[in-house]
């Protein structure tokens, strides 16, 4: 019985997953990791590694507790001693990414029975972690056929679907609600919070992939964290290069649509690309012991062919601007260590534009040529001082910069023209591209973070600041820098400015205008303190609170949104009931607080603009440009009042157009799990998720004055605030026409005027509060890697419910976050409850490789997600003539002026049935060499094997007008990416 106890110790041990009898909490930052157990009190444990000769030694406390915070994730050798003298043999440890490593050491003093499971020896089972995390290495990645890029990473994991905008979606929350880190600097787009800044694939070292119950160091995400990462450089002297080749000849075609009568709807078939990226590297000593770099350049040369939805325009791109990347390291001593990080995303494409006939497949002359800018510089410095045994501290500052810019040559003389009559809602005019942009956004950050050993309780505290600072300047092409959209319709219709549709007219054009120029700055500032105590050998509790505060700002300077003593306590517990370190039960509650985009400052409070005039149509103007054929809408009559009420071009008063107690968007998790392993290589487990979101931040319109003017007509416009809440607005209180005090408006039963079909005041409505829940359970099951194989499967069903996405709103495919079309008027969500679009109910995901011998690996990849809810969204509702969003359809009479003779009939989420299962699996071969001090990696990896091209996407809207049928209805607006394949072949000296 005693040998087998040893030798089951000992093999822990070799995989770092046995824990002391009082081991301390699992819990590391978020760009490296820790190391703790237990030893004989007072013995010296050491930490060494041998790639960088770092060293570190702690002194066991009185009952033999030991731990090594903020390790620099990598490979160690472990040794303990006792008066001076080493107590066993070395042992090799890997402190992963954001986990904490537990051995006991024990008394052991021959571990020669310990079995090291290949090179793994990461905890599959921490049984002192209470979040729901998955890891992935750099090695594991190349062993699987995995697309090049941080988002595809995070895919892997459990509940996180593909999202619309390009952009992934954790646990039922829309795509803007995610946080991205890069060692230690937060590279989240803070514009509109969709995509962040990103460097090559072979420059990032590991992945944490955060899905839920995340410590309190963590803030600004109702979703998921990515948190990753780089490369860093050792003592011994390594270059070499890789080359990434994705030819289109090895791309299959996309399949092309039809719209029901038979005009193509969406053209692919002459989507595809050339990509190749080729990265020398080097890394090194400068000083040996001492600092260390490590240095990329990526050469890009990226060639996009395609056409417009129509197949009526050839677009032909190009973008060879490389990547560059370091990182440096200086271990000044033991006890203080310095890193920096640079690296630069920026990218520039330019796309030229020709006219095409896809029925005889020949290209025309160039029409226009179109011009994007995005990415930046990017730099981190970071401190980490051990300056007690028990005190340890991090400090960063660092700057993150994106730009946002987009022009095209046609811009000055050509404006937008859209034809939304026809399939795939061509542009028709001599410009492709809606609007011009010119931004450059800037993250100023700073954060300190502090860990303090006290006994029992290890105490983390800390608090950093952002300063988000967005210039911008946008506004629509052309010399009347207008976009002019065609709509069907028919007459007697109601449009959104309230003008009626004369007889006679079959189609209008609305001419918006949108413009808005200045600098919006926004601060969000936080501090939290946690503390993590071990209450028996094998139970820990963790409790903490993070108290966040945003202060946006107008294009003035001033501040005109400030919510602050936002508190966000979190509780967790892990148990390891079975005392042996292989297998726990955990759970978590925590709140999660979301701050407000640039976008909002930029579209709310800065100069903007946005003036909207109707007309009827008169026909279409053919004119000739660059030997190409375009056309421009001959406007008619005017149609009802020229619309600016979301705003006229200045910098408003913003008392009368935000709420002044406004409330922040926050949601409430609770998790609970259990993981466990079986064997010495595998694991399982399983958890159930609760989300509910609570608030949202969105723009309303107040056309009510029954509660100043007793129902005189006026309003007070389009405000932000908390749909289905009281807002606090400064406006005219006495209807003297001169605003002069605030008012309280219960939005949840007043603010929106109603109308008897006669045009009398007859009452007042409010909004319907968002709702959104996720109830989710996940089956997971791993293989750890042995030098042979792997294999990792989950299951994940879930159920995401509400009237709202999030921030960001995929429903009518308006990507405004935070300015959504969901709350603008009563009727929106009302009687709309039900599944959300980011509901994928069931999710199956795998990933696995096989060496066939020590120079032949195969991978896998599977992706299968059952389809998202359709809906069947109307343009009209029975309560009053609003022509708008809704989930009411109208069935009979249909042009009756009076809407109160008009029939409608409800259709609630998912009226329209849901899109397809798809299953996207993918297949890599990976030949591996050494040749003298050369090691050869050649990969083909094949992506979407099946070359399944479903639809993932879909047109939701019913009606183009009351009564009018939209004759695209559940016709396909994205679909998956077709087949192709891409060759790795990288050299290492």
């Amino acid at each position: 019985m005693k040998g087998k106890s040893f030798r089951k110790s000992g093999l822990c041990v070799a995989m770092g997953i046995c824990l002391a009898s009082m081991a301390l909490p699992a819990l590391a930052a978020n760009t490296d990791g820790s190391l703790s157990g237990r030893v004989a009190a007072g013995a010296e444990v050491t930490v060494r590694s041998a790639d960088t000769g770092f060293t570190r030694t702690v002194k066991a406390d009185a009952q033999g507790n030991y731990r090594f915070p903020f390790l620099p994730i990598g490979t160690y050798q472990l040794q303990a001693s006792k008066d001076g003298q080493a107590v066993g043999a070395p042992i090799q440890v890997v402190v992963s990414l954001g986990n904490e490593a537990n051995v006991n050491l024990g008394g052991a003093t021959d571990l020669a029975a310990v079995q090291v499971i290949g090179s793994r020896v990461i905890t599959p089972v921490d049984v002192r972690s209470t979040e729901s995390a998955t890891n992935i290495t750099k090695a594991e990645l190349e062993r699987v056929p995995i697309a090049r890029d941080a988002q595809s990473v995070a895919l892997l994991a459990p509940g996180v679907i593909q999202g619309q905008y390009g952009g992934a979606s954790f646990g039922g929350s829309s795509v803007s609600e995610n946080a991205v880190y890069i060692n230690g600097l937060n590279v989240t787009d803070f514009y509109k919070r969709v995509g962040f800044s990103s460097v090559p694939f072979g420059f990032f070292k590991e992945f944490q992939v955060k899905t839920g119950g995340y410590s309190v160091e963590f803030g600004r995400t109702t979703g998921g964290v990515i948190n990753a990462v780089t490369q860093s450089g050792t003592n011994e002297f390594k270059y070499g290069a890789e080359l990434v080749w994705e030819p289109k000849s090895l791309q299959s075609g996309g399949d092309n649509h039809y719209d029901r009568s038979g005009d193509p709807f969406r053209i692919a078939s002459r989507d595809k690309r050339d990509r190749t990226n080729l990265n020398v590297h080097a890394s090194g000593p400068i000083v040996k012991d001492k600092l260390f770099f490590y240095a990329m350049y990526e050469f890009r040369d990226y060639r996009p062919e395609s056409t417009n939805d129509a197949g009526s325009t050839f677009f032909k791109g190009k973008a060879d601007k490389g990547f560059w990347g370091t990182k440096l390291d200086w271990q000044i001593n033991d006890s203080h260590l310095l890193e920096f990080l640079a690296f630069s995303d920026k990218n520039e494409t330019t796309t030229d534009n020709y006219q095409y006939d896809f029925a005889r497949g020949s290209r025309g002359a160039r029409s226009n040529t179109q011009y994007s800018e995005v990415g930046g510089t990017n730099w981190a410095l970071t401190y980490t001082g051990y300056l007690t045994e028990n005190f340890s501290m991090k400090a960063l500052y660092g700057e993150n910069k994106r730009d946002r810019i987009a022009s095209s040559l046609n811009d000055q003389d050509c404006a937008a023209v859209q034809d939304r009559r026809v399939a795939g809602n061509p542009q028709i005019g001599c410009v492709s591209s809606a609007l011009i942009e010119n931004g450059a956004d800037k993250r100023e950050a700073a954060r300190l973070d502090f860990e303090w050993q006290l006994g029992d309780h290890l105490l983390r505290f800390g608090l950093d600041r952002e300063v988000n600072t967005s210039d911008n300047e946008s506004f629509y092409p052309g010399p009347s820098r207008k976009f002019y959209q065609i709509y069907p319709t028919v007459p007697g219709t109601t449009l959104e400015n309230g003008g009626v549709v004369p007889a006679g007219v079959n189609a209008y054009v609305r001419a918006r205008q949108q413009e808005v120029t200045g600098t919006f700055e926004t601060i969000n500032s936080a501090y939290y303190i946690e503390d993590n105590w071990q209450v028996t050998p094998d139970l820990m509790l963790n409790g903490g609170v993070r108290v966040e505060a945003f202060n946006n700002k107008n294009g003035a300077g001033s501040t005109y949104i400030k919510i602050d003593d936002m508190i966000a306590p979190r509780l967790g517990f892990a148990w390891d009931f079975r005392g042996d370190g292989r297998a726990k039960v955990f759970g978590n509650i925590g709140r999660y607080f979301l701050p407000i985009v640039n976008q909002i400052n930029v579209k709310q409070a800065g100069a903007f603009l946005d003036e909207r005039t109707f007309y009827a149509l008169q026909g279409l103007e053919a004119f000739q440009r660059n030997g190409a054929t375009y056309y421009r809408p001959i406007l008619g009559a005017q149609i009802g009042p020229i619309d600016n009420s979301q705003g006229d071009g200045t910098v408003q008063d913003q008392r009368s157009k935000v709420d002044g107690d406004i409330d922040p968007v926050y949601q409430d998790e609770v998790i609970l799990g259990y993981q466990a392993m079986f064997g010495d290589a595998w694991s399982w487990g399983v958890r159930g998720i609760y989300r509910r979101l609570h608030n949202a931040i969105d723009d309303m319109e107040i056309t009510s004055n029954d509660i100043l003017c007793n129902g005189e007509p006026g309003g007070i416009g389009y405000v932000m605030g908390n749909p289905g809440k009281k807002v606090k607005l400064y406006t005219d209180t006495n209807c003297d026409g001169v605003k002069d005090g605030y008012v309280d408006i219960d939005t949840s039963r007043a603010g929106w005027a109603l109308y008897d079909a006669k045009g009398n005041y007859v009452g007042e409505r409010g909004w319907v509060k968002p709702k959104r829940t996720y109830r989710a359970l996940e089956f997971m099951l791993d293989r750890a890697w042995d030098d042979k194989w792997a294999f990792n499967v989950s299951y994940t069903w879930s159920k995401s419910e509400g009237n709202v996405e999030g921030p960001s709103n995929s429903d009518f495919g308006f990507d405004n976050t935070g300015r959504t079309e969901s709350f603008d008027d009563p009727f929106v969500n009302l009687n709309g409850d039900g599944a959300l679009p980011n509901d994928r109910r069931h999710q199956i995901k795998l990933r696995g490789a096989y060496a066939i011998n020590d120079n032949w690996t195969v991978g896998a990849t599977l992706n299968a997600q059952s389809g998202r809810p359709i809906n069947a969204f109307g343009l009209g509702n029975p309560f009053d003539p609003t022509v708008y969003h809704s989930f009411y359809v109208c069935v009979a009479n249909c042009t009756a002026k009076d809407f109160a003779q008009r029939t409608y009939e409800l259709r609630q989420r998912g009226y329209g049935g849901r899109t397809p299962w798809t299953f996207d699996l993918g297949a890599s071969l990976t030949y591996q060499r050494s040749f003298g001090g050369a090691d050869l990696r050649v990969k083909l990896a094949v992506y979407n094997l099946l070359n399944q091209q479903r639809a993932l996407e879909v047109d939701d809207s019913y009606e183009t007008g009351v009564g009018v049928v939209n004759e695209f209805y559940r016709l396909g607006t994205g679909y998956q990416t077709p087949r192709y394949a891409q060759l790795t072949v990288s050299v290492d000296f």
